[in-house]
């Protein structure tokens, strides 16, 4: 009885899991959707200075059918804050996402940004990287050129 009891529940599960293959490759995409062309999709800051300016820019063109609306755009951190374009990107034309990171936290970072919009396959992702270097200290100890 158990036998029977385990091969059909490895029959169900077989079947189950072949139906949701079968409905996901059924999925057809639309020709007239929006869609993005990054001119990067990852940001690297480099070696930046402790306190500078932290503000970057993703530039993308709609090069779908169909306006393209970002409906939010979310960080991984809430030391990084990402500002979405306030109207529709129509299909040929530029948008800007700005990217602000909190450059008064040392070290490094990678952080990313999670863009929710109507391009099919979406959410999209983003990534800002680099190093905060350590402030300069205003006391800087100089050798002595005494010798003892």
């Amino acid at each position: 009885m158990k036998k029977i009891m385990t091969l059909l529940f490895i029959g169900f599960l077989t079947i189950s899991i072949n139906a949701q293959n079968k409905t996901a490759t059924q999925a057809t995409t639309d020709p007239n959707a929006p869609a993005f062309k990054f001119d990067t999709e990852i940001i690297d800051y480099g070696k930046i200075d402790h306190n500078s300016n932290g503000v970057r820019v993703f530039k993308f063109k709609n090069v779908g059918k169909s306006p393209l609306v970002i409906s939010s755009i979310k960080s991984s951190c809430g030391c990084t804050v990402p500002k979405k374009p306030k109207d529709p990107i129509m299909p040929g034309k530029t948008g800007e996402i700005e990217v602000k990171y909190a450059t008064n936290r040392v070290g490094g970072f990678s952080k990313m940004i999670t863009i929710n919009s109507n391009v099919p396959g979406a959410p999209k992702r983003l990534r800002i990287k680099g190093i905060v270097m350590k402030p300069k200290s205003p006391m800087l100890k100089e050798k002595s050129t005494v010798s003892n």
